[in-house]
């Protein structure tokens, strides 16, 4: 079974980013997240959602 939510030390391994770019990101609002019990999870498609719009810019 596929990874449904990602740490934020993990979406930055899968992103090739920091973890402090990471949480820049969710608290700008360019990377959803969901905070659960203290601790932060985020979707796989908020993963893919980010990587398709950053895509999206270079191409433009």
């Amino acid at each position: 079974m596929e990874r449904l939510f990602y740490r934020p030390n993990d979406a930055a391994t899968v992103l090739s980013m920091s973890r402090t770019a990471i949480f820049r990101l969710i608290k700008t609002g360019e990377l959803r997240s969901i905070k659960r019990d203290g601790y932060r999870l985020i979707p796989a498609a908020a993963l893919l959602d980010f990587a398709r719009a950053l895509e999206a810019k270079e191409v433009a």
